[in-house]
């Protein structure tokens, strides 16, 4: 064999190296092959279709909120979400022209706003819900951007958005609740039905060219159109709704209550809810400002460091819904419940007698638990003892009843669990123990409504069973859930969950409840012209939130009309009145016979007047003017009014009350027969505190007419609101509606 000399091995080694090199190469591309292609093949198709796709997402329509007669309570309107497209910029220049110009228009941080166009992406968003009106001058300056820099056309993009509104404010605010800014529901029905009424978005996706920077044809696009959400149909009317929340505001004013109010009324047939308010309510507009002037100047009062926790905590408090969320003694009102379980089981008959000495002891050697009458209702009958609300009486039912078939019937009535309403944040009761066990005591003050605690939604359904027939309603609030054509997607139907007493028991208590709200405890919640029944209740607190050390209370009235044929039920409730009464029967048992006195003629329910009512009952004033005095004057007295004439003149040339106006009967009506008497006017004077005869007294002092509302069956009643207030200047003749509660009732 041929021996290499030296100059052949250092070419065999370089051919070699050469090949080694080579063959490494192809090792490493095929690797690198197997790597990009294999390992991350997906991973590098998905950012390839990023770069070459860009994708705008198209905002859904939330769905509309009615009442139950159309009437639109949260709506959806067009509103503009401002993005930039960074990668269009090609220097600082245009970055801060383009900055500064946004900057400007939407009166905010310039340095925010530059800090975005910097940003190496394809879309960034600016600000969201802009008005139209702000949109058309970001539209202006685009057109100014696009004249300036040609190919920044496409740097700021506006993309079609929705903003909620609601038209009424405050209106129902805690059952509605409100959506973030980002449109999704965080509180109230617009939680609840979050799914429903948000949709689905659409999507735009748009190729681009190689360079990432220019738009492909329109054929390169595609559009996937968002799907609308659904809309709800309450059972809320809303002009129950105002009612209910104007005169539950105004119980709040009357009685310094200090931790809000609540009112549900319901259709005991089909356990919808026809209002649900709650006072101080909140604008679902605003629904991050603070309403309660006192809850602000406490914060403020606060370390800087404490305000912020503080603040969120009074708004949590200021969205919760009170007749759902919060759990309360039910007090007296909870008498129905345990006379039906007595009534039921045989446990006493109408003719049952208990004798009431003022106190009761459960068993031997406990002290006596006192009656709110503590000089005793003496003997009576079970019908009398549910009239005068007495707890010595309630607590020899509940012994007869039994701690077993008691707490039986409280799971019957639906206390141990909760409604199942369609609203977010439903309480659970809290019972003595978990199997219902109770120990003499407890089953003495849980028959009229202490120890215990459940909430507002759970207390009216179950009163609905009892004067309804017996049937336990399902309660809800949405009938209806439609597309935008109108169709029905699903509808509520009512349901009974079952059967808790019999018809017979539920007419008897209808009929006892009746009596109770004409001659008993509970007449300042009777409402003139209607057959109403109901039960007060006052009961104490579980603990002091005022702070002071003095116990607070619980006032609430139940009520339902007619109470032949019930069709409407109401539960008014006041958490911790600070008035000069803390008692249901006059600060919540007025406010219900406020609210049903324009409630029930609304609804439909026709009014059965009582002679003595027919006797006393308003009138219409006839038309006197145009004619002489002495004629006019003659009229008057012959329609059964007082003439009071203002002015020199021969002929009457105005009046007050006017011709159909409504006067009360032996009314005043004022003639005037020149213009300076035309300008006559009179101070309303203070009429609260006063009996009928005193403020009918004060009032003609004035030649001004007094309207009577309310309890006014008694020498004991006594006014506690004008519409009008003192000091007011008014014609002479003008008619003032003061309302009168009895006094000395106590429960």
């Amino acid at each position: 064999m041929k021996k290499l000399g030296a100059k052949d091995k250092i070419q065999k080694r370089t051919w070699i190296i050469l090949a080694l090199i080579v063959g490494l190469g192809f090792v490493t591309i095929i690797g690198k092959l197997f790597l990009v292609q294999v390992v991350q093949g997906e991973e590098l198709s998905t950012k390839a279709l990023d770069q070459q796709l860009k994708d705008t997402s198209i905002g859904a329509k939330r769905g509309t909120i009615y009442d139950c007669n159309g009437k639109v309570i949260a709506k959806s309107a067009t509103v503009w979400k401002l993005a930039l497209e960074p990668t269009y910029f090609e220097d600082d220049e245009q970055r801060e022209y383009v900055a500064k110009g946004i900057a400007d228009i939407l009166d905010t941080d310039y340095e925010k706003i530059f800090e975005k166009t910097k940003k190496n992406v394809y879309y960034v968003d600016i600000k969201s819900n802009i008005e139209n009106d702000v949109k058309d001058e970001l539209v202006e300056f685009k057109k100014e951007v696009t004249e300036k820099y040609l190919k920044l056309a496409n740097v700021i993009y506006l993309i079609e958005d929705y903003k909620r509104y609601y038209p009424y404010g405050t209106f129902a605010s805690s059952v509605i609740g409100f959506t973030g800014s980002d449109g999704q529901g965080l509180a109230g029905l617009e939680y609840q039905y979050d799914e429903v009424l948000s949709g689905t978005p659409g999507r735009v996706l748009t190729a681009v060219d190689g360079t990432g920077k220019t738009e492909m044809p329109y054929e390169y696009e595609y559009k996937v159109d968002a799907i609308n959400g659904y809309n709800l149909v309450l059972t809320i009317d809303e002009t129950v709704q105002r009612i209910m929340e104007k005169y539950l505001k105004q119980g709040l004013i009357d009685n310094a209550v200090y931790n809000r109010g609540a009112a549900i009324m319901m259709n005991v047939k089909t356990g919808g809810i026809i209002g649900m308010a709650v006072e101080e309510g909140f604008d679902a507009n605003d629904p991050f400002k603070l309403v309660s002037e006192a809850k602000k100047e406490e914060i403020a009062a606060l370390p800087e460091d404490e305000q912020d926790a503080e603040t969120s905590k009074a708004l949590s408090e200021q969205w919760r819904n009170k007749a759902v969320s919060d759990t309360y003694y039910p007090g007296s009102v909870f008498k129905i419940i345990t006379s039906a379980m007595a009534l039921e089981e045989g446990a006493i008959t109408l003719d049952s007698q208990f004798t009431c000495t003022g106190a009761y002891s459960p068993y031997e050697g406990v002290n006596p638990i006192p009656c709110h009458n503590t000089a005793g209702h003496g003997t009576q009958t079970f019908p009398q003892a549910l009239c005068n609300s007495c707890n010595p009486a309630f607590m020899m039912i509940g012994q007869k009843v039994g701690a077993e078939k008691f707490w039986e019937y409280y799971k019957a009535f639906g206390y141990s669990e909760k409604t199942g309403i369609d609203l977010p944040g439903e309480a659970d009761d809290i019972f003595f123990s978990q199997d219902g066990s109770m120990g003499p005591v407890d089953l003495a003050v849980s028959s009229f409504g202490q120890g215990f605690s459940i909430t507002p939604i759970q207390m009216i359904t179950a009163v609905a069973s009892v004067v309804n027939g017996g049937n336990l309603m399902q309660p809800y609030l949405v009938s209806q859930i439609v597309d935008d054509d109108g169709n029905i997607i699903s509808a509520t139907e009512p349901t009974v969950k079952r059967q808790v007493v019999s018809k017979e028991v539920s007419e008897e208590l209808c009929k006892i409840l009746e009596e109770n709200a004409v001659s008993g405890a509970a007449k300042n919640g009777y409402v003139t012209g209607y057959r109403v029944g109901g039960k007060t209740g006052t009961s104490q607190r579980l603990a002091d939130i005022n702070g002071d050390g003095i116990q607070d209370y619980i006032a609430s009235f139940c009520g339902f009309a007619p109470a032949d044929d019930p069709q409407y039920i109401m539960l008014v409730y006041y958490d911790s009145p600070q008035g000069d009464s803390y008692y249901g029967s006059t600060v919540a048992a007025p406010v219900f016979a406020k609210i049903m006195t324009e409630v029930l003629p609304y609804l439909g329910v026709e009014a059965q007047y009582t002679e003595e009512e027919l006797a006393n009952m308003s009138t219409t004033a006839g038309a006197y003017t145009g004619v002489s005095v002495s004629d006019a004057k003659t009229a008057v007295i012959n329609d059964g009014f007082a003439p009071v004439v203002y002015g020199n003149g021969d002929v009457v040339l105005s009046q007050i009350p006017a011709g159909g106006a409504t006067i009360p009967q032996d009314g005043t009506v004022v003639l005037f027969t020149d213009e300076n008497a035309e300008k006559e006017t009179v101070k309303v004077p203070d009429l609260v505190g006063m009996s009928i005869a005193e403020a009918n007294r004060s009032a003609a002092l004035f030649n001004l007419n007094v309207s009577i509302s309310g309890s006014a069956s008694s020498s004991n009643c006594i006014s506690y609101s004008q519409d009008i207030e003192a000091d007011t200047e008014v014609k002479p003749g003008t008619v003032i509606t003061v309302s009168f509660c009895e006094t000395g009732v106590a429960d």
